[in-house]
């Protein structure tokens, strides 16, 4: 069973055969892609192909990230497995080194499990308010390397969805898969994207593009 399989995909910017880069937007829970995409407009980066998948109801996997992972299939393997064609997609188009990878909230999580789990030599990882998936001791024993991919972690302490401790975890994690991580924590801020983190993707973007 694949709930999120044959979602659409909407897009803005260049067409993606004419980019000079690429950016994946993938939307929180409760939120669609058409949402998400209103960050194109908010970089100000016309140049840049911007795809963005629907999942299923709207949610990617029912539960929170914290849940055992079994208890969010078939939903959370299904949202990956969108992940997997859409960047195979655009990487056919513009190289891996000028692709970048961004989620807010629940899209945050599942950007940054997809990443761990394939990782490469993207032009950028953006995770607004999430972590790697599972409970607290969960495994983190992914295979590869970012070779040195610019990696941005951004969150509010508190957060009322996502602990500053897994933001941390998730920072060292990909640290030592070779990433080049920032890591902004914003106290107070709530859960929502601010300018500072805004100015981080375009500063990721112009270095690519």
């Amino acid at each position: 069973m694949q709930p999120n399989a044959g979602q659409p995909v909407s897009t803005a910017g260049a067409r993606l055969d004419e980019a000079d880069a690429a950016m994946v937007l993938v939307h929180g829970r409760g939120a669609t892609a058409a949402s998400i995409l209103t960050l194109a407009d908010a970089l100000g980066r016309p140049h840049v192909a911007y795809l963005a998948p629907q999942a299923a109801g709207n949610t990617w996997y029912p539960y929170s990230f914290l849940a055992p992972i079994a208890d969010n299939e078939p939903g959370l393997s299904s949202a990956l497995a969108v992940l997997v064609g859409l960047v195979e997609e655009v990487t056919a188009e513009v190289s891996t080194s000028r692709t970048i990878l961004l989620g807010f909230s629940q899209g945050a999580c599942l950007t940054l499990e997809f990443a761990a789990r394939h990782p490469a030599g993207y032009g950028g990882v953006v995770g607004l308010t999430g972590g790697l998936i599972g409970p607290t001791g969960t495994p983190r024993d992914y295979s590869g390397s970012f070779g040195g991919a610019p990696v941005f972690l951004g969150a509010s302490d508190p957060d009322p969805h996502v602990p500053w401790e897994r933001v941390e975890e998730t920072a060292g994690v990909l640290r030592g898969m070779g990433a080049d991580v920032t890591l902004r924590r914003y106290p107070g801020m709530g859960h929502t994207v601010n300018d500072d983190e805004l100015a981080a993707v375009r500063r990721m973007v112009d270095a690519v593009a």
